[in-house]
């Protein structure tokens, strides 16, 4: 019988996801990762969440510029069908054609946003996760690691701030804290980086572990 192409069984590339609180620094090293890779002779694709696809887009818009409340349930289902979309239409094509995908935001991130500092429960979350991502798991996730008050000072200067960046500082402790539960679990995975170094100090510390796939 045939193998169904879509499968994550049947990838061939590397799947590699970036997490990190506000202004943690994940575009900048990202960058730097996509020019070394490549340079390497790997095929790279960047994409990020939510967003990704023309549907996601639209999705990320609502989600960031909504200025009315938005139910915790409908942003944890926004998300969610933005991911839906980014797996079949992005994510699952590059893997089947080996490339190396970098996704700026994954499961983790609606583990830590919705699960825990929404009150919706990481362990409820992570199985809503499970279900739509459909077994596409990353090879390796590198968490940015920063103070929530470093990290929304740096976004501020560089951005005017979007509906999430706008919550409380309370808020932004506890996507931290999830995080951080998160990498004790999944040490393996879920890979810490001291986001308060220098960029090329963070960005070496990140290849080390790159390297580690390859």
């Amino acid at each position: 019988m045939t193998q169904d192409p879509s499968k994550p069984s049947n990838r061939r590339g590397l799947f590699i996801t970036f997490e990190g609180g506000e202004g943690a620094g994940k575009t900048t090293l990202i960058e730097q990762i996509v020019k070394s890779l490549t340079e390497s002779g790997h095929r790279v694709l960047t994409t990020r969440e939510p967003g990704g696809t023309s549907l996601g887009e639209h999705i990320r818009t609502i989600l960031l510029q909504h200025k009315e409340p938005i139910s915790p349930y409908a942003e944890l289902s926004l998300f969610l069908a933005s991911r839906a979309q980014h797996i079949l239409e992005v994510i699952g094509p590059a893997l089947n054609e080996g490339k190396v995908v970098l996704c700026d935001r994954f499961n983790d991130s609606s583990i830590a946003y919705q699960g825990a500092a929404r009150s919706l429960g990481m362990d409820k979350v992570s199985q809503f996760c499970d279900f739509v991502s459909q077994g596409y798991t990353p090879n390796l996730t590198l968490y940015l690691d920063l103070d929530p008050e470093v990290g929304l000072s740096r976004a501020a200067k560089a951005r005017v701030q979007d509906r999430i960046e706008s919550e409380t500082v309370q808020f932004h402790r506890k996507i931290r804290e999830a995080y951080i539960e998160i990498h004790k679990k999944d040490q393996k995975r879920f890979k810490l980086v001291d986001a308060t170094l220098a960029p090329e100090q963070v960005f070496k510390e990140a290849m080390t572990h790159i390297k580690t796939l390859f």
